[in-house]
């Protein structure tokens, strides 16, 4: 199948490389002047001063847009028919010119063969053409099968590699819970229980005033969260994003869990004991309160009672949305306009909102200072084909878990507020 040519477009292009020839030629000639400028008193083949040699070049640059604007109308026409031939339209010249073969035998000069471009050019579609609008093509074919999508060649379609996480519970708490290390089953420590000062002013000779002290041993033992998953060999074999993927979400599952056991663990082994359940934390009642009063009255009892000095204020975000809401009786926002962000602080102390609080509920505490989480293990992830008939099956196990302990050392530190 022979390449498609245009005469007329080759022509046009044939006019472009004389021009550009002719600029390239005056510019050599001329060269550098100073400062950047060009010396066209150096340019013998174009007579006249500079004016009329800078006319000259003007001239030729504006013949040369011209004409590029022709070609580029030309050349879409020369890709269509270079299309057309390439999706098999016969050829007519070269027909013509295989009839003429067979006709005059061996010995007979064979018929000129016309390419599609030439036919094309001298058919009444293109010398009858006017004004600057392209020619009106007319192929005379016949489609047997439109080729589309659902009967041709259907795209290809890479997935980005992105992941959208479920929506879930993200991480609310176990920030605002120092952490620390330890390589006991258990977090064993001494508090005072009883404490009687009997320090008193006192004469010369007179008796001392005794007193009092008590100790009781306090235990809370560490506790395993815990986790596995199934996968086969290929998934880890042909899905090299998986082991990250799983690597991450495996985890981050310990770690909610983790999360929600801080607030509400019911102590009941292998549940940790979160703070909510505490034996001997303070409550203070909402009542008829506004809540940013009963919020205060239990910062005051952490102070005066816990002898301690609050931190932080855990918010279910329900709860905290009252808040955010709050106005006067003539309609202005306490805590900000609508149109700002507003602070995540109430009587100074940092919010941190957790969905994991029981609604109506928000905790007061000194965190800083006395409350602790004991890790004895960081989470550890692990994979096997040991379990059951994995390896026969070709499966893997993955686990992922941790040990860690939850301390509360003063309950009186922490006081719940109810009733939001």
């Amino acid at each position: 199948m022979s390449t498609v040519t245009f005469p007329e477009l080759d022509e046009l292009e044939g006019k472009m490389a004389d021009r550009l020839a002719k600029l390239g030629s005056i510019f050599d000639e001329a060269g550098a002047g100073p400062e950047g400028t060009i010396d066209l008193s150096k340019v013998k083949s174009i007579p006249g001063d500079s004016a009329a040699k800078a006319a000259h070049i003007r001239q030729l640059n504006t013949e040369l847009a011209d004409l590029g604007k022709q070609a580029d109308e030309l050349r879409p026409i020369k890709a269509a028919a270079e299309r057309v031939r390439i999706a098999g339209v016969p050829d007519p010249g070269a027909e013509q010119g295989a009839e003429a073969g067979q006709k005059g035998g061996a010995g007979m000069a064979r018929a000129e063969v016309k390419d599609f471009g030439q036919l094309f050019c001298e058919s009444a579609a293109y010398t009858k053409r006017t004004g600057s609008v392209g020619p009106e093509v007319k192929l005379d074919m016949e489609l047997k099968t439109l080729l589309q999508t659902s009967t041709g060649w259907v795209p290809e379609t890479i997935r980005t590699g992105r992941v959208v996480d479920f929506a879930t519970r993200p991480l609310q708490v176990i920030d605002v819970v120092p952490q620390t290390t330890t390589t006991q089953v258990a977090v064993v420590y001494m508090e005072e229980t009883t404490f009687t000062n009997a320090a008193a002013e006192t004469a010369e000779g007179a008796t001392y005033p005794e007193a009092t002290l008590a100790l009781t041993e306090k235990s809370s033992p560490v506790q395993k969260i815990a986790v596995w998953l199934p996968v086969t060999d290929e998934q880890l074999e042909d899905v090299p994003q998986l082991r990250a993927y799983l690597n991450n979400r495996l985890p981050f599952m310990i770690r909610q869990r983790l999360d929600g056991q801080i607030l509400s663990g019911d102590g009941s082994a292998p549940n940790l004991r979160g703070l909510l359940n505490v034996v001997g934390i303070q409550t203070q009642a909402k009542g008829t309160d506004p809540g940013p009063d009963a919020v205060y009255k239990a910062m005051v009892k952490v102070m005066v009672t816990g002898q301690a000095f609050p931190d932080t204020i855990v918010y279910n975000p329900t709860n905290w949305q009252d808040v955010r809401l709050l106005r006067t009786a003539d309609g202005i926002y306490i805590w900000g306009n609508p149109s700002e962000a507003g602070p995540e602080r109430m009587w100074g102390l940092n919010v941190a909102m957790a969905q994991g609080m029981t609604l109506g509920t928000a905790l007061v505490g000194d965190f800083g200072d006395f409350v602790e989480l004991a890790v004895k293990r960081g989470i550890d992830v692990q994979i096997s084909n040991s379990h059951d008939v994995f390896f026969i099956n070709g499966k893997q196990a993955i686990r992922a878990d941790m040990r860690c302990a939850l301390v509360c050392y003063r309950p009186k530190a922490l006081c719940s507020v109810t009733g939001l």
